[in-house]
């Protein structure tokens, strides 16, 4: 693999990796998942996956949006 593409697979999280980079418990994940209010994740199989830099983007969003509450 050439040095300038980047491993795209070591940017994918497993729901507990998720979850962990989260500090969130699983269930949690599960939930907002369901109400649809959470990061973006995928299937990949029967696996859930989250790319990092959704996390990433999602909690910045998080934080943009209570700064802008107060």
């Amino acid at each position: 693999m050439p040095q300038d593409v980047p491993n795209s697979t070591s940017d994918l999280l497993t729901l507990t990796e998720a979850a962990a980079f989260l500090r969130a418990p699983v269930a949690t994940l599960r939930y907002w998942r369901h109400l649809g209010i959470g990061p973006e994740g995928f299937r990949l199989g029967r696996r859930l996956l989250y790319r990092r830099e959704d996390l990433d983007r999602w909690v910045a969003e998080q934080r943009e949006t209570q700064s802008t509450r107060r």
